[in-house]
């Protein structure tokens, strides 16, 4: 089926839409905590995780719910004086994302990677992320007028929300001296692994957005999926 572009103000609405379900750093951990429970989780295991009062935690869940990230059912007990029923929350799709213009093509990523490999690695590397950072741009300069120039972690939460959309699964944490965007998820799946300068084009993305939502950094990759580390952080 042929994926029609979205225009900025349908971008700046479905990034909004993100922001409104993971802009809290809590909630972003909840959805990574829903997300690896096979059988969802309750408000009560969610309070208990993080010391929360259950109705904060149900409060967070139902947020998540709103935008379509997790599903409710309701838990009926059969054992008597159960007590009331309790909903389940369960993540919709482990593979989340918003069908966005540049949504990943496999073949397409997995023919850029090899193209990558014939030139020398340094070369490649900053060919890649050049490519990530035109893309980065554009989806800075696609959201809503008004939105830039705003303080560095307020960029950075931004930048968090717009990868997640795009199937990352990222928030932005700090850290001792610096500020680093966790990515739970790759979305370029095994052509990442096999074509680790793909990864070049995701530090890219950070560099361009941050270039058009804040200023000029400069973002390191400390940890990738293709390294062997269990999610890919990139630091500035």
């Amino acid at each position: 089926m042929e994926q029609v572009a979205l225009t900025a103000d349908q971008f700046s609405a479905a990034v909004t839409a993100v922001t409104s379900a993971f802009g809290d750093p809590t909630r972003r951990e909840i959805y990574l905590f829903a997300r690896e429970a096979e059988r969802g989780v309750t408000a009560g295991e969610v309070a208990e995780r993080f010391e929360l009062h259950p109705n904060v935690a149900r409060h967070h869940l139902d947020k998540l719910a709103a935008g379509g990230y997790v599903d409710v059912a309701v838990e009926r007990h059969d054992r008597p004086g159960a007590g009331r029923p309790s909903k389940r929350y369960r993540v919709t799709a482990k593979d989340m994302g918003l069908e966005f213009p540049a949504r990943r093509d496999d073949l397409l990523v997995t023919l850029l990677g090899r193209m990558l490999e014939l030139v020398p690695p340094d070369q490649a590397d900053a060919m890649a992320e050049e490519v990530g950072f035109t893309y980065g741009r554009s989806l800075a300069s696609s959201m809503a007028p008004g939105e830039g120039h705003r303080s560095f972690q307020a960029a950075l939460h931004a930048v968090a929300d717009a990868l997640t959309a795009h199937g990352f699964a990222a928030h932005a944490e700090a850290r001792p001296g610096s500020m680093a965007i966790i990515s739970e998820h790759c979305p370029f799946g095994d052509a990442a692994v096999q074509h680790p300068v793909i990864c070049a084009v995701d530090r890219g993305i950070v560099r361009g957005m941050l270039a058009g939502l804040y200023g000029e950094t400069v973002p390191h990759t400390d940890a990738s999926r293709p390294q062997g580390d269990e999610v890919c952080v990139t630091s500035l």
